[in-house]
C-alpha cells in the first residue's frame, strides 16, 4: 500500500515539475531551464539534509554522481527527440521505456509480487501508453533517429532509478545531493559552451551574397532579439520551481523504492504525464482526450491492484 502510493504520488508531482519546467521554455532556453532546476534542486537537498541525514559511503557517492550523468543524458536525448517529433508518439515511447528496464531489473534481482501485481504492472504499462498517447491530427510517423533517441531517453531513465536503488540504504538523501550537483555541473557546462559558441558566430563578419563589402550604413542581417527582462525573469522563477518539486518527486521515489520494489516503483512512476495533463487541464484550459481519461482510470485501478499485491 504504501509504495503504491508513494508510487502514485511521486508520478503525478514529477509530472507537475514537467508542467513548470514546459512553461519556463517557453520563456527561455530549455538547456537552460534544466540547469536553473538542477541547481534549485540541489540548494533544496542541501537545506533538507541536515534533518533528513545519510551516511556518504563511497557507494552513496558513487552510485549518486553516475545516476547524475544518465540524468543529464537522458534529459539531452529527450529533449532532441521531442524537438524532431511527433511528440504523441516519442513521449509515452520514453516513458514505456523508462518503465521497462529498471521493471526488468528488479524482478531479475529478485523482486517478487503476487499474480495479481504482475497483472497490475501490464495494466500500468497500457495505462502509461494511454495517458501519454494523443492523436495529432496528420501526425506524420517518426524517424528512425527520433525513435532511437526516445529508446535512448527511456533507458537511461530507467539506469538513474537502478542507481539510486543500488545506494545504500542508510544513505538518505546523498544519492540525490551527488545527482544534482553532477547533472547541474553537466548542464551548465553545456549552457556555457553554446553560449560561447552563438557569441562567436554572432562576431564572425557576415559575407555578402555579391562577394563585395557591404557598404557602411546599409542594412546587415536581423540579430536575433534578446529576451526582455521581465519574461527572463519568469521564466527563472518557474525553472526554480520546477527543480525544487522534481527533487520532492525523487525522495518520494527513494522512499518508495526503499519500502518496496523497484519494479513497482518504476512502472508507477512512469505515469508522470498525468501530472502534466491534468494540470494543463486546469491551468491552461487543456482537453483532455478521452482515451488519456480512460489511462488515469487504468492507473488509478492498477495502483489499487498493486497495493493489494
Amino acid at each position: 500500500m504504501l509504495t503504491a502510493g508513494l508510487g502514485l504520488i511521486g508520478a503525478l508531482i514529477f509530472g507537475s515539475a514537467d508542467f513548470l519546467g514546459g512553461l519556463a521554455a517557453k520563456r527561455m532556453s530549455s538547456m537552460l531551464v534544466t540547469a536553473v532546476a538542477a541547481a534549485s534542486g540541489l540548494a533544496a537537498l542541501l537545506l533538507a539534509l541536515p534533518f533528513v541525514g545519510g551516511v556518504w559511503s563511497p557507494q552513496a557517492v558513487f552510485w549518486g554522481a553516475l545516476s547524475g550523468v544518465s540524468g543529464a543524458i537522458a534529459i539531452s536525448l529527450l529533449y532532441a527527440c521531442l524537438a524532431i517529433g511527433p511528440m504523441s508518439i516519442l513521449s509515452p515511447l520514453t516513458a514505456v521505456v523508462s518503465a521497462v528496464v529498471p521493471m526488468a531489473a528488479g524482478l531479475a534481482g529478485g523482486d517478487r509480487l503476487a499474480p495479481i501485481g504482475y497483472w497490475a504492472l501490464g495494466l500500468a504499462l497500457v495505462a502509461v501508453v494511454l495517458v501519454g498517447f494523443v492523436p495529432e491530427k496528420g501526425a506524420v510517423r517518426p524517424s528512425t533517429v527520433g525513435v532511437l533517441m526516445a529508446l535512448g531517453s527511456g533507458a537511461m531513465i530507467g539506469a538513474f532509478m537502478i542507481m539510486i536503488d543500488l545506494t545504500p540504504d542508510d544513505s538518505g538523501l546523498v544519492p540525490l545531493v551527488l545527482n544534482r550537483a553532477v547533472n547541474g555541473t553537466i548542464m551548465f557546462v553545456l549552457v556555457g559552451v553554446l553560449a560561447l559558441a552563438g557569441l562567436r558566430r554572432r562576431r564572425m563578419p557576415a559575407v555578402p551574397a555579391t562577394g563585395r563589402s557591404r557598404a557602411a550604413g546599409a542594412p546587415g542581417p536581423r540579430a536575433a532579439l534578446p529576451l526582455r527582462r521581465p519574461t527572463l525573469l519568469v521564466g527563472l522563477r518557474l525553472a526554480a520551481a520546477c527543480g525544487v518539486v522534481d527533487v520532492t518527486a525523487n525522495f518520494l521515489l527513494l522512499l518508495g523504492m526503499r519500502a518496496g520494489d523497484l519494479s513497482v516503483m518504476s512502472v508507477l512512476t512512469a505515469m508522470y504525464p498525468a501530472g502534466t495533463i491534468l494540470l494543463a487541464a486546469v491551468v491552461l484550459r487543456e482537453r483532455i482526450a478521452p482515451v488519456q481519461w480512460l489511462g488515469l482510470a487504468l492507473a488509478l485501478a492498477a495502483a489499487g491492484m498493486l497495493a493489494a499485491a
